[in-house]
């Protein structure tokens, strides 16, 4: 899975978030100062050419679908990000987050109990 852009991840989170729809919705979500229709439909086109969405012609123009979907990009988004950053441990992560005092005690007892209830379920 290719990496996107810091541009090209905020239209996608627009188009994961619409599940379908054209550039100008997408242009609409953006805060002011929105950016050019023609920016966002390059941007768009990239996402295309990166297998990221799918483009259905509606008339003389294209709506535009997700091609993976957004759990599939976050799970491959953080292993890299872990493997890049962390020695490929979550150990690792989850120590540094509470080192830099990002999680709290009683986070990371959240966390412990999300891990065993997930753990019963497989059982």
């Amino acid at each position: 899975m290719e990496k996107l852009t810091i541009q090209e991840e905020e239209a996608m989170l627009y188009i994961w978030e619409s599940g379908k729809c054209f550039i100008r919705d997408i242009v609409s979500k953006y805060s002011e100062p929105k950016p050019p229709y023609t920016t966002v439909a390059s941007i768009v086109k990239n996402l295309e050419r990166k297998k990221y969405v799918l483009a259905v012609r509606v008339g003389n123009t294209y709506q535009y679908v997700p091609a993976i979907r957004e759990s599939e990009y976050k799970k491959s988004f953080m292993s890299g990000f872990v493997h890049n950053y962390f020695e490929n441990s979550y150990k690792e992560m989850v120590s540094f987050f509470a080192k830099e005092q990002k999680l709290s005690a009683h986070d990371l007892k959240d966390i412990i109990d999300m891990i065993e209830k997930g753990s019963e379920s497989n059982s």
